[in-house]
């Protein structure tokens, strides 16, 4: 089958028109942080969950809210605590004694945007309640399944430092999350941008640019970005690699990886590669956006020895030294 490149190279342009508006709406109230905003945006148009791993106060919560206030969608934060119940989240059947019967009362998940605030601080119980959200994007309560809103993106954060009264995330629910993002300190330079912009008179906020509509329509537009078969070679060959490191002249990680990546971390990888490439407004997929995208895909996905651990080598060591190694078409 005959592929017009340049033909949806013009398209996804077109499509594309509103991710510089998007940006530059939320860059109004978010300074720096180029890479969390760009993975949102990935999040948001592959329909994946995203889990932030960061210190406090590095504007997690306040770039997932904008995102929303750019959208004109809805937004509800959820601070995950030890005494957090899945009702809390999803909702729950409530008695009217006016009526005699049982009335579904709605909960906060119920919401296009969720901040998933310190997930890890809650039991297994609220966790797997959130996971058939994330997966199946519905909610039963009592009888009933509720389908959610679109979009619909959890965007969870983790506090990396404190590991006292944690719960950690099961591997299938980490699996769930299509981007495991790292952030760092600001630059000095940003630091004191930050500084001026909050000690103003009048801090900015984001308006409306986008809609819902817009988004589930740039989705279908994402599916149409050309993807070569040497780029899904190329994904499939880093995929494998983490799994089976000798065929591909990693002898030396075979001790070091108790596990590799499953098939799900081979789909992120091309969702997220089409995602990226849409957002550098381009119709077809090159390896630099797969190789941009690779650590916040695999990172979770790859499990280390205790061997490794002795080392002091981490997944994205390995991950490294595989897009190091692997051919780049």
């Amino acid at each position: 089958m005959q592929v017009n490149i340049q033909e949806i190279n013009e398209r996804i342009q077109q499509e594309s028109a509103f991710v510089d508006a998007l940006r530059m709406e939320i860059g109004k109230v978010i300074i720096g942080q180029k890479g969390m905003v760009d993975r949102l945006l990935i999040g948001l148009l592959g329909d994946g969950h995203i889990l932030l791993e960061g210190v406090p106060g590095l504007a997690k919560t306040t770039a997932i809210k904008t995102l929303a206030s750019a959208m004109k969608a809805s937004f509800q934060r959820l601070q995950f605590t030890p005494d957090l119940l899945p009702a809390d989240l999803i909702g729950t059947m409530i008695y009217n004694q006016k009526n005699g019967d049982f009335q579904t009362k709605q909960g906060p998940i119920f919401a296009n945007f969720i901040l998933a605030d310190e997930i890890n601080r809650s039991p297994a119980k609220v966790q797997s309640a959130l996971l058939e959200a994330m997966q199946e994007r519905q909610v039963t309560i009592g009888d009933q399944t509720f389908i959610l809103p679109r979009p619909f993106l959890v965007m969870a954060t983790q506090n990396p430092i404190e590991q006292e009264g944690t719960y950690p995330l099961p591997e299938a629910q980490v699996d769930r999350f299509m981007l495991k993002v790292k952030i760092d300190y600001p630059s000095r330079e940003e630091e004191l941008l930050i500084m001026r912009q909050q000690i103003a008179q009048a801090i900015p906020v984001a308006t409306p640019v986008v809609s819902t509509d817009d988004i589930i329509k740039a989705r279908q537009a994402v599916h149409m970005v050309y993807m070569d078969e040497k780029i899904e070679r190329y994904i499939l060959d880093i995929v494998e690699a983490t799994r089976r490191p000798r065929e591909f002249k990693l002898e030396r990680l075979a001790s070091y990886i108790a596990y590799g990546g499953s098939p799900r971390a081979t789909i992120n990888l091309a969702i997220a590669g089409k995602a990226h490439a849409f957002i550098q407004r381009r119709g077809y997929v090159i390896p630099e956006d797969i190789r941009a995208i690779c650590f916040d895909v695999l990172r979770h996905r790859l499990a280390v020895t205790y061997e490794a651990e002795a080392e002091e080598l981490n997944s994205e060591m390995i991950i490294q030294e595989i897009l190091d190694t692997i051919e780049v078409p």
